[in-house]
């Protein structure tokens, strides 16, 4: 019997979203954006998604992949201060490989690790810490946390938080993704598992936990992904992906309700880069928004292609990349942007599936 897919078994409530939140993302065609076409360099065509000064090429399938590993779900991205990107994979077959892979900006893969991780990759994010970067990892499927330093090798790794009270069985964790507190701290999204963030300070000892299952203001449904909103002219924030309530929510950073964003389908993290917050959103499109958390592209967004891979609730088209466009996304999982604005996407599909959207403005 196949493995189930993690994201759609994170809660009944989080497949019947896919189709119940379709409506939401529902645009003006006035805000869709054009899908134009620029020659590469072999002088084929590749689509160009956005608008304005949010215009890039895009260049799917990125990357050459070394040959004894074979993509499963992509599930996170990341990007290191000399611009390595970093990709954790969801590998599902039953000989373990190496889960995250890393490329040079040109696409070359530079080294890979992380056996340890077959059958639970998933959020991957790097922070550093005195003069050092390291890697802080989420385990679906071992139901972890671990940081590691760049080449994979092991300082801590963490379960549950015992001291929050809040579980009776290790079956009730499954983090995410990871956020980073501005004194050194960190807070870990448990989407999968409790519906709950829990915040830890810069020794990794457990401070507080809030949210848990709800649609109330503060409650969420698969909070899948946690970010620190510290773009120039805020207040520090937490922002967290409500992925199956289809919303945002901002948090202080000691875990006090703010106010919902709305303008999002299913979102599943973030990345930021001056002003503008990056939200991935697994109903195949990618989302820039401003300042002020007003969307200003859906990057390959259109509704009736967005129908087309929801497929009613069935989800079929992640399974059938001969129905896939270029120009076009399935289900973005993670985003983030490089040193030059590049955008870097991998998607929850099972052949894996990343793409460079080079900045053309």
């Amino acid at each position: 019997m196949p493995t189930p897919d993690p994201d759609s078994r994170s809660t009944a409530a989080s497949r019947r979203a896919f189709l119940k939140n379709t409506a939401a993302a529902a645009i003006s065609t006035t805000a869709l954006p054009t899908i134009l076409h620029a020659a590469d360099k072999s002088g084929s065509k590749l689509p160009v998604l956005g608008e304005g000064e949010h215009r890039y090429e895009a260049e799917h399938d990125w990357g050459e992949l070394p040959g004894d590993v074979t993509w499963g779900e992509t599930h996170g991205v990341a990007v290191d201060e000399a611009g390595l990107i970093y990709i954790k994979h969801r590998t599902l077959s039953q000989e373990p490989m190496d889960s995250i892979v890393v490329f040079d900006p040109e696409g070359k893969c530079v080294r890979q690790f992380g056996k340890e991780y077959h059958a639970g990759g998933h959020g991957i994010d790097i922070r550093k810490e005195d003069g050092e970067e390291f890697l802080y990892l989420c385990d679906i499927e071992h139901r972890n946390v671990v940081k590691t330093t760049l080449d994979g090798e092991h300082v801590w790794e963490m379960q549950f938080p015992a001291e929050a009270e809040l579980y009776t069985d290790i079956k009730q964790f499954r983090p995410t993704n990871v956020a980073f507190a501005p004194d050194g701290g960190f807070y870990v999204a448990d989407g999968y598992g409790s519906h709950y963030i829990h915040q830890y300070d810069k020794n990794a000892k457990w401070v507080r936990s809030w949210g848990g299952a709800g649609t109330e203001e503060g409650k969420m449904r698969t909070p899948h992904g946690i970010w620190l909103d510290n773009r120039p002219g805020r207040e520090p924030s937490i922002v967290v992906a409500d992925r199956a309530n289809a919303r945002l929510q901002y948090f202080t950073l000691d875990g006090k309700f703010q106010k919902i964003i709305e303008g999002v389908s299913f979102p599943a993290h973030f990345d930021i880069r001056g002003t503008d917050l990056l939200v991935p959103d697994l109903h195949a499109r990618v989302t820039i928004m401003d300042g002020d958390n007003d969307v200003i592209v859906h990057l390959g967004y259109d509704q009736a292609w967005t129908d087309q891979v929801l497929g009613g609730g069935k989800l079929t088209m992640r399974r059938e990349p001969n129905r896939w466009q270029a120009g076009r996304f399935i289900h973005p999982h993670d985003a983030c942007y490089d040193a030059s604005g590049n955008i870097f996407v991998v998607e929850w599909v099972p052949t894996g599936r990343v793409t460079k959207l080079r900045k053309v403005s």
